[in-house]
């Protein structure tokens, strides 16, 4: 009996979850003259560049590591 109840009960929470977005909006809808998409510009390339530096600095000091092991 519990444990129906538990399952029904779970059942109807994910049902809730699932149809909720349909009901909720986060924002309305954009003007017609601006465009679509979010702007690609130089903050994005910056970080990809500080996250390229740092795996390289990384995996050199992996590298490095394995050296040091290896040669005692």
């Amino acid at each position: 009996m519990m444990n129906n109840f538990i399952r029904n009960s779970a059942l109807l929470v994910v049902i809730l979850l699932l149809c909720m977005p349909v009901y909720v909006l986060a924002q309305p809808g954009f003007d017609p003259g601006v465009p679509d998409g979010a702007p690609i510009d130089g903050g994005l390339s910056l970080l990809a560049i500080a996250g390229a530096s740092y795996a390289a600095k990384k995996l050199h000091a992996k590298r490095k590591k394995a050296e040091d092991i290896v040669e005692k």
